[in-house]
């Protein structure tokens, strides 16, 4: 997903960890989209959110963003795991279930 700026990239960030939305959030700043809106080709300088999580927690995901973006459409894509490091991935769904571990 992309954010406008880097202050809500980081809040969007801290709401997908502390809510166990997500196991881990990449930030990578300045990234530079064109796309079409209201009919015309725009563009701008955002930030760029990867989020590694489960199939099962992108309503949850999905909510978290809609409430703390300022766009009208944010942008909140999934693509599918088809196939990673087995560790890496049992990490991601025990990140996420982990949830009495956490301080909200």
């Amino acid at each position: 997903m992309t954010c406008a700026n880097k202050k809500e990239a980081l809040l969007i960030k801290e709401r997908l960890l502390k809510e166990t939305a997500a196991a881990c959030v990449n930030l990578i700043n300045d990234v530079s989209s064109f796309y079409w809106w209201q009919g015309k080709i725009d563009s701008s300088s955002e930030v760029l959110l990867l989020i590694k999580s489960k199939e099962k927690q992108l309503n949850k995901i999905i909510k978290i963003v809609k409430v703390n973006h300022s766009y009208k459409v944010p942008e909140v894509i999934a693509l599918p795991i088809i196939g990673g490091n087995s560790d890496y991935l049992k990490w991601i769904g025990d990140s996420i279930r982990a949830t009495g571990n956490r301080q909200k």
